[in-house]
């Protein structure tokens, strides 16, 4: 039997769809990124199905390790159980040593039966890029060292524990996890493949890198997305407390955004930089052309789209992610736009590496999509934060349903005519089908997922693991869709305010509640 491909799985943490300049951002530098781009295929519409937990990254990050989908987690992800097998675990059973770096935010128990060996693991979900608490690799799983500290003297005298045996201070978290991951490679000497999974903390805030990087992005030349608002149109009990929405003050500035963004971009140029360092040992150790190399984000972010900082919401600039798959088996040079989930890639890798995939995943194998142009794994999208919102999307149109206490409102977005999701078209003559059917769709969609949400649905409880593949129908073959478009009446739609409606001009975040604003009714679906 020929040797199984190895694998090298890159994760960002934080590093939203349309931060790779390969894929049409111009004012991004990233050559290595941009090298797996050409040299594979890339997924445009890439997506999280959303998370149950303010810190989105957990769930994500669960999906990818497990397979399983959103609403099949254990604690929103904060744990993989031992049910279920793990992306690590399944790689071990299959004779690879398994090598995990960096941060890991799913519990101590999954990660050790996820690997046979690791070097600064960071188990947690963000910290100073400066001084990362880390643990090295514990043959019997005991991560029970702890250190005490104080994190801001200034404000409070109070300490914290972190679960961890030292820190590097004054080594950056980007350099010091990828520096791991070359010394494994270059001391790698072994019959047996590899799965070695890296896993960044950057570009997270706090937004700090090596000056160098810093120095590459003038923020006065930094352009603006087209759905930046100083204010969000939407409060659905978030916008005005959570922590990511308190990075920068209302209302947002134009020049403080800019400096947001030019941030963000340094951090993921300074990542970018580090995986060319990994690529270069992969070349000299004649390793490159047997290896799958999987790179892709844990969710998105808003930096001041749609008056956002954040993730907690279902927009596409928070839920859609880069995705990059290069190595045996994977077309060079497609881009593709077909909609896979992060939690797809679990199959999929086990198809490319002539594994069984395990019977606790949920996730749909897109590998059939790398032989068959027509192939569709997911023809549509559930989406959802916590309890408050669930969205359903298709090729062309997005809706989005809000509920609160305080809230109901639905969003209709096309996305094929205004991509950057500006203008609601809910209560636009000649739509009213095209939201009759998704809402059709997303009711049918929520209990395949197994959505059991109170406030979006009658409440109801199923048997853990009785549902696998939850999410949709199965891959097929693409069949001509009827998306119900408006036809005539849209030549109005560039004289639309972007938003829901009229913007606020208020120094809070706007509640649309009650029955004064436009765009709010009573008939929400949950």
């Amino acid at each position: 039997m020929a040797k199984r491909p190895n694998v090298l799985f890159l994760l960002t943490d934080d590093q939203r769809v349309g931060t790779i300049h390969a894929l049409g951002n111009e004012e991004i530098q990233t050559p290595n990124m941009d090298w797996l781009v050409r040299e594979g295929t890339a997924f445009t519409r890439a997506h999280i199905p959303g998370g149950t937990a303010s810190a989105v990254c957990m769930p994500s990050r669960a999906m990818i390790h497990s397979g399983r989908t959103l609403f099949h987690l254990e604690e929103s992800g904060r744990n993989i159980p031992p049910c279920d097998t793990t992306l690590g675990q399944c790689f071990l059973e299959n004779g690879y040593h398994s090598m995990g770096i960096g941060k890991w935010h799913n519990g101590v128990e999954s990660f050790h039966r996820s690997f046979d060996n690791g070097a600064n693991i960071f188990f947690g979900g963000m910290w100073d890029h400066w001084n990362v608490p880390v643990n090295d690799f514990k043959p019997d799983g005991r991560y029970d060292q702890q250190i005490h500290f104080t994190p801001n003297f200034s404000a409070s005298s109070d300490a914290v524990t972190v679960l961890a045996e030292r820190i590097n201070a004054g080594v950056h978290s980007t350099d010091l996890f990828s520096g791991s991951a070359i010394d494994y490679l270059r001391n790698y000497d072994s019959d047996q493949p590899f799965f070695l999974y890296l896993s960044f903390l950057a570009p997270h805030d706090p937004r700090t890198m090596p000056e160098r990087f810093r120095h590459m992005y003038d923020p006065e030349k930094i352009t603006l997305p087209p759905n930046f608002m100083e204010m969000p149109v939407v409060n659905c009990g978030w916008s005005n407390k959570g922590r990511d929405e308190n990075t920068e003050a209302y209302p947002r500035r134009p020049e403080a955004i800019r400096r947001h963004i030019a941030d963000y971009y340094a951090m993921i140029s300074h990542v970018d930089w580090c995986i060319g360092n990994i690529l270069d040992v992969l070349r000299e150790k004649n390793l490159l052309e047997d290896t799958i190399i999987v790179f892709t984000g844990d969710n998105g972010l808003a930096v001041g789209q749609h008056g956002l900082m954040g993730k907690q919401n279902i927009y596409e600039h928070s839920v859609g992610v880069p995705l990059v798959l290069r190595g045996p088996g994977v077309p060079k040079g497609r881009v593709d736009e077909r909609f896979v989930y992060l939690l797809d890639i679990f199959p999929t890798l086990c198809d490319l590496c002539g594994m069984e995939t395990p019977p606790t995943v949920d996730g749909l194998s897109f590998a059939p999509m790398f032989r068959d142009p027509d192939y569709v794994t997911r023809p549509e999208l559930y989406l959802a934060f916590q309890s408050r919102i669930r969205g359903v999307m298709d090729e062309r149109y997005k809706l989005i349903e809000y509920r609160t206490e305080d809230l109901k409102l639905t969003q209709l977005f096309d996305l094929e005519r205004d991509p950057w999701e500006k203008n609601n078209f809910y209560d636009i003559a000649g739509y009213e089908a095209v939201t009759a059917r998704l809402r059709e769709r997303l009711l049918a969609l929520r209990d395949e997922w197994d959505d059991e949400s109170t406030l979006f649905g009658q409440h109801r409880v199923h048997a853990r693991g009785a549902v696998r593949g939850g999410g949709g129908p199965r891959g097929r073959k693409a069949q001509g869709q009827q998306h119900g478009g408006p036809g005539q009446g849209l030549g109005h739609r560039e004289e639309m305010t972007p938003g829901l409606r009229a913007g606020p001009t208020e120094q809070t975040p706007t509640t649309l509640c009650g029955s004064a604003g436009k765009g709010i009714h009573t008939g929400c679906t949950f």
